[in-house]
């Protein structure tokens, strides 16, 4: 359960023990039963082999434009798999744990949006590649949003108790909001430096504002769901509870940690 879960690392296991954050320790607590436990370290290590695929691709692209003597290409998938390291270098930056699974979908949007999107042009080629972007954005902010809110609801020095259909709404805002920052940001562009990335204008900005919507709501209304009905085995739910199993410290009581040390 979502809210169980914190309980169990913050009362069940010391703040030594916590502060490793190995899958070791917190699987003997048993927080993670070992079959559970198997099956996650072998999805993790699906998506660090899909995650390091990508990149690998990206590389043998780059290493193949210098061959054709195509520099300005091969500078530009060098930034784009530069890019994808970009939640590993965040995560590092601010000592956070990113779950394996958010950091794959992560990379697999950013390769779709600036390796196939803009240098395979599939944004001219597929009409519908950008409504499919925005759909998988919206998806991915809506997770960050409700990771953001549920370690403020579940941190014990912060005295707050959302309900589930609050963290939901807030999830839902969060990603609409971040979207609709993205095409402010577009149009500024395009209006400064005479770019033409809002493609058709505003029937374009329209439609992206449309998908990021729908998309949110259901995402939102998939993790109300998942919190509301406590559902132990929800995609939502492993993710927290890798979340909360790479973050320990951030559940834990500063002034409760340091009078136990």
């Amino acid at each position: 359960m979502l809210w169980a879960s914190t309980e169990k690392l913050t009362s069940a296991c010391p703040v030594s023990t916590l502060s490793t954050g190995s899958h070791r320790d917190l699987n003997r607590h048993g927080i993670f039963s070992r079959h559970r436990f198997k099956a996650e370290q072998f999805v993790n290590c699906i998506n660090r082999r899909l995650s390091f695929l990508l990149k690998m691709s990206l590389a043998v692209g780059a290493l193949l434009l210098f061959f054709q003597g195509r520099y300005q290409a091969m500078m530009e998938i060098l930034v784009i798999l530069l890019i994808t390291f970009m939640p590993i270098l965040l995560g590092k930056r601010f000592d956070v744990g990113i779950p394996h699974g958010f950091e794959t979908m992560a990379v697999i949007f950013l390769y779709m949006s600036l390796f196939l999107g803009e240098f395979g042009d599939y944004y001219n080629r597929f009409w519908w590649w950008d409504l499919v972007l925005h759909s998988g954005s919206a998806f991915l902010l809506g997770i960050l949003g409700f990771l953001l809110v549920y370690v403020r609801n579940e941190k014990q020095e912060i005295n707050l108790d959302l309900p589930p259909h609050f963290i939901a709404l807030y999830a839902f805002l969060f990603a609409v909001g971040i979207g609709l920052i993205w095409e402010i940001f577009e149009f500024f562009m395009d209006q400064v430096f005479g770019l033409n990335i809002q493609k058709s204008g505003l029937v374009d900005t329209m439609w992206d504002l449309i998908v990021d919507l729908i998309s949110a709501a259901v995402l939102a209304i998939l993790g109300w769901g998942c919190i509301k009905t406590r559902e132990t085995d929800s995609f939502f739910e492993r993710m927290i509870e890798e979340f909360i199993r790479k973050n320990p410290y951030l559940f834990i009581d500063r002034q409760d940690a340091a009078e136990k040390d």
